[in-house]
Protein backbone atom coordinates (compact mmCIF):
# COMPACT_ATOMS: atom_id res chain seq x y z
CA UNK A 1 0.00 0.00 0.00
CA UNK A 2 1.67 3.63 -1.16
CA UNK A 3 0.15 6.83 1.10
CA UNK A 4 -1.27 8.80 -2.11
CA UNK A 5 -2.07 12.59 -2.24
CA UNK A 6 -4.19 13.35 -5.33
CA UNK A 7 -5.02 16.55 -5.84
CA UNK A 8 -7.91 17.73 -8.51
CA UNK A 9 -11.22 15.87 -9.81
CA UNK A 10 -11.99 17.13 -12.95
CA UNK A 11 -12.64 14.93 -15.90
CA UNK A 12 -9.84 12.24 -15.32
CA UNK A 13 -9.82 12.35 -11.27
CA UNK A 14 -11.96 10.89 -9.79
CA UNK A 15 -11.58 7.26 -11.84
CA UNK A 16 -8.59 7.93 -11.51
CA UNK A 17 -8.44 7.73 -7.46
CA UNK A 18 -11.18 5.19 -7.43
CA UNK A 19 -8.96 2.56 -9.30
CA UNK A 20 -5.98 3.75 -6.90
CA UNK A 21 -8.15 3.07 -3.70
CA UNK A 22 -9.61 0.32 -5.46
CA UNK A 23 -5.61 -1.82 -5.53
CA UNK A 24 -4.93 -1.05 -1.91
CA UNK A 25 -3.52 2.49 -1.69
CA UNK A 26 -4.58 5.16 1.11
CA UNK A 27 -5.59 8.01 -1.18
CA UNK A 28 -5.94 11.69 0.09
CA UNK A 29 -7.47 13.93 -2.23
CA UNK A 30 -7.79 18.12 -2.25
CA UNK A 31 -10.22 19.82 -4.64
CA UNK A 32 -10.07 23.41 -5.10
CA UNK A 33 -13.89 23.44 -4.87
CA UNK A 34 -15.26 20.94 -1.95
CA UNK A 35 -16.37 17.61 -3.32
CA UNK A 36 -17.25 14.74 -1.32
CA UNK A 37 -15.28 11.77 -1.91
CA UNK A 38 -16.11 8.95 0.34
CA UNK A 39 -18.00 6.98 -2.37
CA UNK A 40 -14.19 6.19 -3.53
CA UNK A 41 -12.62 5.45 -0.55
CA UNK A 42 -10.54 7.96 -0.37
CA UNK A 43 -10.18 11.30 2.09
CA UNK A 44 -10.69 15.16 1.82
CA UNK A 45 -7.81 17.08 2.36
CA UNK A 46 -8.61 20.97 2.71
CA UNK A 47 -5.88 22.13 1.52
CA UNK A 48 -2.54 20.85 -0.12
CA UNK A 49 -0.18 20.88 3.21
CA UNK A 50 -3.34 18.42 4.38
CA UNK A 51 -3.56 16.66 1.50
CA UNK A 52 0.26 16.02 1.30
CA UNK A 53 1.04 15.36 5.36
CA UNK A 54 2.48 12.08 5.44
CA UNK A 55 2.14 11.31 1.75
CA UNK A 56 4.75 9.08 -0.43
CA UNK A 57 3.38 10.01 -3.48
CA UNK A 58 1.71 13.05 -4.92
CA UNK A 59 -0.25 13.06 -8.58
CA UNK A 60 -1.84 15.81 -10.02
CA UNK A 61 -4.25 15.97 -12.97
CA UNK A 62 -5.07 19.33 -13.70
CA UNK A 63 -6.90 21.05 -16.65
CA UNK A 64 -4.48 23.94 -17.62
CA UNK A 65 -1.31 26.22 -16.96
CA UNK A 66 -3.24 28.36 -14.52
CA UNK A 67 -4.45 25.65 -12.68
CA UNK A 68 -0.56 23.97 -12.47
CA UNK A 69 0.34 27.58 -11.53
CA UNK A 70 -2.11 28.21 -8.64
CA UNK A 71 -2.21 24.60 -7.27
CA UNK A 72 1.68 23.92 -7.85
CA UNK A 73 4.09 27.21 -7.89
CA UNK A 74 1.52 29.20 -5.82
CA UNK A 75 1.52 30.43 -2.40
CA UNK A 76 0.92 27.40 0.04
CA UNK A 77 1.33 25.47 -3.59
CA UNK A 78 3.08 21.76 -3.70
CA UNK A 79 6.33 23.15 -4.52
CA UNK A 80 6.46 25.29 -1.38
CA UNK A 81 5.10 21.99 0.22
CA UNK A 82 6.66 18.94 -0.90
CA UNK A 83 9.25 16.93 0.35
CA UNK A 84 12.62 15.19 -0.47
CA UNK A 85 11.16 12.15 0.88
CA UNK A 86 8.29 12.25 -1.44
CA UNK A 87 7.64 12.13 -5.52
CA UNK A 88 5.65 14.58 -7.42
CA UNK A 89 4.31 13.30 -10.69
CA UNK A 90 2.42 16.10 -12.96
CA UNK A 91 -0.41 14.03 -14.85
CA UNK A 92 -1.42 17.15 -16.68
CA UNK A 93 -1.40 18.49 -20.14
CA UNK A 94 0.58 22.15 -20.01
CA UNK A 95 2.99 23.82 -22.28
CA UNK A 96 6.56 22.19 -21.84
CA UNK A 97 7.89 25.70 -20.74
CA UNK A 98 5.75 25.79 -17.74
CA UNK A 99 6.64 21.78 -16.82
CA UNK A 100 9.80 22.89 -17.00
CA UNK A 101 9.61 25.59 -13.90
CA UNK A 102 7.86 22.95 -11.99
CA UNK A 103 10.33 20.97 -12.74
CA UNK A 104 13.25 23.93 -11.79
CA UNK A 105 11.48 24.65 -8.28
CA UNK A 106 10.99 20.79 -6.99
CA UNK A 107 14.77 20.12 -8.17
CA UNK A 108 15.14 23.34 -6.00
CA UNK A 109 14.20 22.49 -2.87
CA UNK A 110 15.48 18.28 -3.46
CA UNK A 111 12.00 16.83 -4.59
CA UNK A 112 11.93 14.02 -7.03
CA UNK A 113 9.77 14.74 -10.05
CA UNK A 114 7.87 13.48 -12.87
CA UNK A 115 6.31 15.24 -16.17
CA UNK A 116 3.58 12.14 -16.50
CA UNK A 117 1.05 13.90 -18.81
CA UNK A 118 -1.82 10.94 -19.97
CA UNK A 119 -3.38 10.22 -23.20
CA UNK A 120 -6.60 8.85 -23.20
CA UNK A 121 -9.97 9.87 -21.37
CA UNK A 122 -12.62 9.62 -19.09
CA UNK A 123 -13.78 6.34 -20.10
CA UNK A 124 -9.81 5.46 -20.42
CA UNK A 125 -9.17 7.03 -16.72
CA UNK A 126 -12.09 4.96 -15.02
CA UNK A 127 -11.01 1.62 -16.56
CA UNK A 128 -7.55 2.15 -15.58
CA UNK A 129 -6.73 2.01 -19.11
CA UNK A 130 -4.73 5.22 -20.01
CA UNK A 131 -1.71 5.79 -21.77
CA UNK A 132 1.09 7.33 -19.80
CA UNK A 133 4.49 9.29 -21.18
CA UNK A 134 6.96 10.63 -18.56
CA UNK A 135 10.01 12.23 -18.43
CA UNK A 136 12.44 12.41 -15.75
CA UNK A 137 14.77 9.84 -13.97
CA UNK A 138 14.52 6.43 -14.78
CA UNK A 139 15.20 5.74 -11.09
CA UNK A 140 12.16 7.89 -10.17
CA UNK A 141 10.09 6.50 -12.46
CA UNK A 142 11.10 3.09 -11.09
CA UNK A 143 9.72 4.42 -7.74
CA UNK A 144 6.16 5.18 -9.06
CA UNK A 145 5.53 2.83 -11.31
CA UNK A 146 3.44 0.33 -8.73
CA UNK A 147 0.87 3.42 -8.68
CA UNK A 148 1.46 4.37 -12.38
CA UNK A 149 -0.10 1.04 -13.22
CA UNK A 150 -2.77 1.24 -11.62
CA UNK A 151 -3.95 4.12 -13.66
CA UNK A 152 -2.17 2.81 -16.64
CA UNK A 153 -1.97 0.48 -19.27
CA UNK A 154 1.23 1.43 -20.54
CA UNK A 155 3.65 3.60 -18.99
CA UNK A 156 6.30 4.90 -21.16
CA UNK A 157 9.67 6.29 -20.18
CA UNK A 158 10.54 8.94 -23.06
CA UNK A 159 13.58 10.64 -21.99
CA UNK A 160 14.99 13.49 -19.61
CA UNK A 161 12.53 15.73 -17.28
CA UNK A 162 10.05 18.18 -20.01
CA UNK A 163 9.90 14.84 -22.23
CA UNK A 164 6.76 13.77 -21.34
CA UNK A 165 4.85 17.21 -21.54
CA UNK A 166 6.92 17.41 -25.31
CA UNK A 167 5.48 14.42 -26.23
CA UNK A 168 1.81 15.12 -25.12
CA UNK A 169 1.71 17.63 -27.54
CA UNK A 170 3.22 15.56 -30.34
CA UNK A 171 0.34 13.22 -29.78
CA UNK A 172 -2.31 15.81 -29.29
CA UNK A 173 -1.34 16.81 -32.47
CA UNK A 174 -2.16 13.83 -33.83
CA UNK A 175 -5.28 12.90 -32.03
CA UNK A 176 -6.71 16.60 -33.41
CA UNK A 177 -5.65 15.95 -37.03
CA UNK A 178 -7.79 12.31 -37.08
CA UNK A 179 -11.14 14.10 -35.72
CA UNK A 180 -10.30 16.58 -38.75
CA UNK A 181 -9.92 14.46 -41.09
CA UNK A 182 -12.44 11.88 -39.68
CA UNK A 183 -15.13 14.68 -40.20
CA UNK A 184 -14.24 15.57 -43.21
CA UNK A 185 -14.68 12.00 -44.76
CA UNK A 186 -18.26 11.50 -43.29
CA UNK A 187 -18.80 14.50 -44.51
CA UNK A 188 -17.70 13.54 -48.05
CA UNK A 189 -19.29 10.32 -48.09
CA UNK A 190 -22.38 11.62 -46.71
CA UNK A 191 -22.26 13.82 -49.64
CA UNK A 192 -21.62 11.27 -52.02
CA UNK A 193 -24.80 9.49 -50.66
CA UNK A 194 -22.71 6.56 -49.17
CA UNK A 195 -23.89 4.26 -46.08
CA UNK A 196 -21.93 5.82 -42.50
CA UNK A 197 -22.50 2.57 -41.22
CA UNK A 198 -21.22 0.76 -43.81
CA UNK A 199 -18.13 3.98 -44.39
CA UNK A 200 -17.22 3.08 -40.44
CA UNK A 201 -17.09 -0.82 -40.86
CA UNK A 202 -14.48 0.00 -43.91
CA UNK A 203 -12.23 2.61 -41.39
CA UNK A 204 -12.36 -0.06 -38.60
CA UNK A 205 -10.57 -2.92 -41.33
CA UNK A 206 -8.26 -0.81 -43.08
CA UNK A 207 -4.49 -0.24 -42.65
CA UNK A 208 -5.32 3.40 -41.58
CA UNK A 209 -7.51 2.09 -39.41
CA UNK A 210 -7.68 4.51 -35.67
CA UNK A 211 -8.90 3.76 -32.05
CA UNK A 212 -10.24 7.22 -32.15
CA UNK A 213 -11.98 6.25 -35.59
CA UNK A 214 -13.90 3.17 -34.05
CA UNK A 215 -14.65 5.61 -30.89
CA UNK A 216 -15.70 8.63 -32.46
CA UNK A 217 -17.70 7.24 -35.18
CA UNK A 218 -20.48 5.65 -34.21
CA UNK A 219 -21.05 8.49 -31.32
CA UNK A 220 -21.47 10.89 -34.27
CA UNK A 221 -23.78 9.16 -36.21
CA UNK A 222 -25.69 9.26 -33.02
CA UNK A 223 -25.28 12.27 -32.47
CA UNK A 224 -23.97 12.01 -29.04
CA UNK A 225 -21.82 14.53 -28.42
CA UNK A 226 -21.58 13.95 -24.52
CA UNK A 227 -18.32 15.21 -22.93
CA UNK A 228 -15.28 12.75 -22.35
CA UNK A 229 -12.95 15.34 -23.31
CA UNK A 230 -14.73 18.74 -23.71
CA UNK A 231 -13.73 20.82 -26.88
CA UNK A 232 -13.15 23.74 -24.83
CA UNK A 233 -9.68 21.61 -23.76
CA UNK A 234 -8.88 20.68 -27.19
CA UNK A 235 -8.79 24.25 -27.63
CA UNK A 236 -6.50 24.77 -25.31
CA UNK A 237 -4.20 21.76 -26.38
CA UNK A 238 -4.18 23.10 -30.01
CA UNK A 239 -2.93 27.02 -28.81
CA UNK A 240 -0.50 24.86 -26.61
CA UNK A 241 1.08 22.86 -29.76
CA UNK A 242 0.86 25.77 -31.48
CA UNK A 243 2.58 27.47 -29.27
CA UNK A 244 5.49 24.60 -28.88
CA UNK A 245 5.76 24.36 -32.55
CA UNK A 246 6.86 27.93 -32.93
CA UNK A 247 9.13 28.02 -30.09
CA UNK A 248 10.99 25.18 -32.27
CA UNK A 249 10.24 26.89 -35.77
CA UNK A 250 8.84 23.95 -36.65
CA UNK A 251 5.64 24.65 -39.22
CA UNK A 252 2.44 22.66 -37.95
CA UNK A 253 -0.05 23.83 -40.72
CA UNK A 254 -2.74 21.57 -39.64
CA UNK A 255 -3.13 23.16 -36.23
CA UNK A 256 -4.29 26.08 -37.87
CA UNK A 257 -7.34 24.09 -39.75
CA UNK A 258 -8.07 22.08 -36.94
CA UNK A 259 -8.06 25.67 -34.48
CA UNK A 260 -10.38 26.89 -37.34
CA UNK A 261 -13.16 24.46 -36.92
CA UNK A 262 -12.73 23.98 -32.89
CA UNK A 263 -12.96 28.25 -32.93
CA UNK A 264 -16.15 28.36 -34.87
CA UNK A 265 -17.50 24.87 -32.38
CA UNK A 266 -17.15 27.37 -29.71
CA UNK A 267 -18.94 30.34 -31.33
CA UNK A 268 -22.02 27.70 -31.70
CA UNK A 269 -21.78 27.02 -28.43
CA UNK A 270 -20.16 23.50 -28.25
CA UNK A 271 -17.58 24.49 -26.00
CA UNK A 272 -19.11 21.92 -23.40
CA UNK A 273 -19.49 18.77 -25.47
CA UNK A 274 -17.03 16.34 -26.45
CA UNK A 275 -14.34 17.25 -28.86
CA UNK A 276 -15.61 15.81 -31.37
CA UNK A 277 -18.21 18.19 -31.40
CA UNK A 278 -15.94 19.92 -33.96
CA UNK A 279 -17.22 17.36 -36.66
CA UNK A 280 -20.36 19.30 -36.44
CA UNK A 281 -18.96 21.94 -37.21
CA UNK A 282 -17.13 20.46 -40.61
CA UNK A 283 -20.18 18.84 -41.59
CA UNK A 284 -22.12 22.20 -41.21
CA UNK A 285 -20.00 23.71 -43.82
CA UNK A 286 -21.08 21.55 -46.55
CA UNK A 287 -24.83 21.51 -45.24
CA UNK A 288 -24.99 17.96 -43.79
CA UNK A 289 -26.29 16.46 -40.94
CA UNK A 290 -24.18 13.26 -40.03
CA UNK A 291 -26.51 12.49 -37.09
CA UNK A 292 -29.14 9.37 -38.20
CA UNK A 293 -27.74 9.53 -41.85
CA UNK A 294 -29.55 7.05 -43.43
CA UNK A 295 -28.10 4.40 -46.06
CA UNK A 296 -27.68 4.78 -49.41
CA UNK A 297 -30.20 3.61 -52.29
Amino acid sequence: MTSIAYLGLGTMGRGMVANLTAAGHDVTVHNRTPTDVSDLGARSAGSVAEALEGAEVVLYCLADDAAVRAVVLGEGGVAEVATASQVVVDLSTISPGLSDEEAAAFAARGVPFLDAPVFGSKGEAAAGGLWIVAGGDADVLARVRPVLDVLAETVHHLGPQGSGARMKLVGNLLVAAQLEALGEALTLARSAGLDLATVLEVLAVTDFRSPIFDGVGPTVLAGDYSPSFALDLMVKDAGLIQDFADSLGTPVPTVAVVRSSLDEAVERGYGGENASALIKVVAARAGVDLAGAPAAG
